[in-house]
């Protein structure tokens, strides 16, 4: 059996093996009683490496141990490493054409499984199941995520995925809402996958997170559990699910880096949305989950409002927006219908 050699052996000849190699060159040779290469020795694992590389060979005769040619010693251990990569790449390609098979034949299959249309995924399984479904992505990716909560660590890891996808010529379309705008880790994942073709829209309240791969599979989460997640196969409920994507998206507004002239829009959107909350009577912690801020800065919007409409309380604001007819529905630069 032809020997193969790790890193470590790698790391042991690029540092004490070819100090030692030098000195044997130099030398013209080691002798086999030399106290550097005796049992406890301090060149003694350095040498028997190069013994074992076939870089020393001894010299009965003389009693030393000569040097060698590197080229002879190479060719023993790199081909044998060169033979197994390319009996691995070739074994890989065979996986790969066996999943595919796998794969062709579920999508072919009537849905009527043993795990019906639902599929229930809990904590680690989910990203799991996210990455297998992502990796064979053939034409499109619809994804909602409605606060921008991900992490710096999660946005890159979503990016290299994505991109990935985006050169294979998968469309993504992604919708966050108007708070997204705020963080500087959303705006790098943007660029990042804007640049390469996918599109990115924002709207001022959205539905829940969900992630649509090819119109075949989707990702929703769980009803109370946040570290449940389900997956949908049921053609009909992944078309109910598009519609209401595609529905949110025309409403949506362009995610771009350069976007002053719309900021002024949006900060409107975001206030309409604060009326419509503060006369809904929802608390704070729910008004703020659905403007995806934080409590406090949806509490400044709400001082904001006091002060624009001079109340010293929300019974007072929510008095004086009822007198003047205010609903949060109002489109830009529409005035109030006045109360009677």
């Amino acid at each position: 059996m032809v020997a193969t050699y790790g890193p470590d052996q790698r790391a042991l000849l690029e540092s004490a093996g070819v100090e030692l190699f030098e000195r044997v060159l130099a030398e013209d040779g080691i002798a086999v009683d030399d106290e550097r290469i005796a049992e406890d020795g301090a060149d003694r694992e350095a040498f028997d490496l190069l013994v074992e590389l076939g870089l020393l060979l001894l010299d009965p005769e003389a009693g030393t141990w000569l040097p060698e040619d590197p080229a002879t010693a190479q060719s023993r251990v790199v081909s044998p490493l060169t033979s197994e990569s390319v009996r691995l790449l070739q074994e890989s390609g065979d996986w790969a054409r066996a999943f595919g098979s796998v794969t062709a034949t579920w999508r072919r299959a009537p849905r009527s499984d043993a795990r019906g249309p639902f599929t229930y995924l809990r904590d680690e399984a989910i990203g799991k199941f996210l990455a297998g479904v992502v990796a064979e992505v053939e034409t499109e990716i619809l994804t909602a995520q409605p606060q921008a909560g991900r992490d710096a660590q999660t946005l890159a890891a979503a990016a290299l995925r994505d991109v990935a996808a985006l050169e294979r010529g998968v469309k993504i379309r992604t919708l966050y809402q108007h708070s997204a705008r705020r963080s500087s880790v959303t705006h790098k994942y943007v660029a990042d996958v804007t640049a390469r073709g996918a599109e990115v829209r924002t709207l001022d309240e959205f539905f829940n997170r969900m992630i649509i791969v090819d119109r075949r599979v989707a990702l929703i989460p769980g009803a109370e559990d946040l570290r449940v997640a389900v997956a949908v196969r049921e053609p009909s409920i992944i078309a109910y699910l598009v519609d209401v994507f595609e529905r949110a998206w025309e409403r949506g507004r362009p995610f771009e880096n350069r976007e002053s002239s719309m900021l002024k829009d949006i900060a409107v959107e975001q206030r309409a949305m604060t009326i419509r909350m503060l006369i809904e009577g929802h608390a704070d912690p729910v008004s703020a989950k659905r403007l995806g801020v934080s409590p406090r800065t949806y509490a400044g919007y709400v001082a904001d409002l006091k002060e624009e409409y001079e109340a010293e309380t929300r019974f007072q604001l929510g008095y004086t927006m009822g007198r003047m007819g205010l609903t949060g529905n109002e489109r830009p630069g529409e005035g109030p219908t006045s109360a009677e």
